[in-house]
């Protein structure tokens, strides 16, 4: 009876070992591929529980999340101007393609990576030779990081890896040349600052110009109407006056001699010397103006 427990309990643990050697697990962050005597069987992607023949098959899991290739020193690129900058970058990959991704590079993580660093320094050189440096710094930067992209994508998906993304961390000039540069830059602003002062004082007369003729020609519509209507009121004030002088001819030397005094004595201090027998004077002798002097 003791041997027969001994036996079962050896069946049931020899069956647990097989079972368990039976099953595997597949994270959501990983694809499988399952080798039968060193031939690939079949590739899983979905995470979930699988079964294998023990000892017949083998499973290798590979990352599938979104890796950084980071470089450790910058690289130096050569400008379309020969003039050398200092480019720190990085590149987003995962593996898509777990069957050719082991197939290309033995699923080595490291040789992937290798792959990539190589294609995109490529790229990277031969897209920077046709740039200036303003146009690496400029917003074209990201036109020129997509096309790169897209260019390392078609030879990474040779070794089943997608290129996320590339980007740019630094941008640098060597000490060598930046302030040969900065100074070039500086002197392109104060020529562009300069002509749009120019341009600005030009377009400064020319509104002032404008301003003073619309001045000039408001000034003589003005003086022309003011002389028009000042001379219809002289001719007016004549024609009262000419009526007044025809219905009292007397009264009226009288009036106009009184205005005479008050516009010559206006002030307290103003003198005036004339004759007694003067013509101004006869209204004062003579309220009448008649008679003897």
């Amino acid at each position: 009876m003791k041997r027969n427990w001994g036996s079962i309990i050896a069946i049931v643990v020899v069956a647990l070992i097989l079972a368990n050697a039976s099953m595997f697990v597949v994270d959501q962050r990983q694809a499988a591929i399952v080798f039968r005597l060193g031939q690939i069987v079949s590739v899983i992607k979905q995470p979930g529980l699988y079964f294998k023949i023990p000892l017949l098959e083998n499973v290798r899991y590979f990352d599938t999340r979104i890796l950084t290739l980071d470089t450790a020193e910058p690289q130096r690129y050569l400008t379309s101007e020969k003039k050398n900058l200092l480019v720190d970058s990085f590149v987003k990959w995962r593996v898509v393609n777990p069957r050719q991704y082991y197939v290309s590079v033995g699923g080595d993580e490291a040789r992937a990576m290798n792959r990539l660093d190589q294609t995109v320094n490529d790229l990277m050189r031969a897209e920077f030779g046709k740039l200036t440096i303003n146009q690496v710094v400029s917003s074209q930067r990201d036109e020129v990081m997509d096309a790169i992209r897209a260019k390392a994508q078609a030879d990474a998906s040779k070794i089943g890896v997608q290129v996320v993304d590339v980007r740019l961390q630094r941008v640098e000039l060597p000490k060598e040349v930046s302030e040969s540069v900065y100074r070039r830059m500086e002197a392109e602003r104060k020529r562009v600052a300069n002509e749009l002062r120019s341009t600005g004082a030009a377009e400064a007369e020319q509104i002032k110009a404008e301003a003073d003729k619309q001045k000039d020609i408001i000034v003589a519509e003005s003086y022309g109407e003011a002389q028009k209507i000042k001379g219809e009121g002289d001719a007016r004030a004549a024609a009262i006056y000419a009526a007044a002088y025809d219905k009292d001819p007397q009264f009226y030397a009288f009036y106009r001699s009184m205005q005479a005094y008050r516009e010559s004595l206006k002030g307290r201090n103003d003198v005036i010397i004339l004759s007694p027998s003067s013509d101004f004077l006869k209204y004062m002798q003579n309220p009448r103006g008649t008679g003897k002097r």
